[in-house]
């Protein structure tokens, strides 16, 4: 007999609900006013602090990418969701000692920023018997900076991306779908993302099947959106504010 369900799990759904129609429609307003179709964006749903129960509801509501910046809650979530129709996104950044764990479920990294990670992340990948797909991390920050080493935010130069890329594609166990980026803090993030326009070009030009572009989040999507981002990544919008984890 299945048991009823409480009036908080009905609000909690129809709360998120109606977050993600009103996430939709800005989608669709984006789509329009850049002349794209709604099918070319995907929406990655970030969980971070949120219970399994909310990745439940997201998944009932049609929901198909869930993305987690943290292994150690993005671990147990997937373990607990593992019959739900998702896929999961690693969006945070990768320490290497957390890469056999992240391996086993995430489907695709979206932080890949040096090669000590694409070495560490293929091997796992192999012995966990799997093909992950891996997008180039991008540091977007107008700072000077190596080229070959992680900035602020997480990435690699836009001047080192071809080099990186080419590590992941020749990669046994690993798939380069392409690249991703967060748009600085406290800036207009319009030239940032014209920026990482050009740099997903140029490297579709040497890896045309890596044409993912995973840009824009819930206070810029349509910005990325009008820069051909075809992944957004939105947690508080549908999600509401972050509360803390706890185990």
């Amino acid at each position: 007999m299945t048991s009823p369900t409480s009036s908080s799990d009905l609000s909690r759904r129809d709360e998120i609900a109606a977050n993600l129609a009103a996430v939709e429609e800005r989608i669709e307003q984006a789509c329009r006013e850049a002349g794209r179709a709604r099918s070319e964006i995907t929406l990655i749903a970030v969980t971070k602090t949120r219970p399994a129960a909310d990745v439940r509801i997201l998944s009932e509501l049609g929901v198909r990418d869930v993305g987690e910046n943290r292994d150690q809650e993005a671990a147990g979530k997937a373990s607990e969701c593992a019959e739900l129709p998702l896929t999961w996104h690693f969006i945070g950044q990768l320490q290497t000692n957390k890469v056999r764990s992240v391996a086993g479920y995430a489907d695709v990294v979206h932080s890949v920023d040096r090669p000590r990670l694409v070495s560490a992340l293929g091997r796992e990948a192999v012995r966990a018997g799997r093909r992950i797909g891996c997008l180039i991390q991008v540091d977007l920050d107008p700072s000077e900076g190596p080229a070959d080493g992680p900035g602020e935010r997480g990435g690699v130069r836009p001047d080192g991306v071809l080099d990186l890329a080419a590590l992941v594609a020749e990669a046994e166990g690993l798939r380069l779908d392409g690249i991703m980026a967060v748009a600085p803090l406290e800036a207009d993030p319009g030239p940032a993302f014209a920026r990482l326009a050009e740099v997903a070009e140029a490297v579709r030009k040497v890896h045309p099947s890596a044409t993912t572009v995973s840009a824009g989040m819930s206070g810029d999507l349509s910005q990325a959106v009008a820069h051909g981002a075809t992944h957004v990544r939105v947690g508080t919008a549908l999600l509401g504010r972050r509360k803390p984890f706890v185990r």
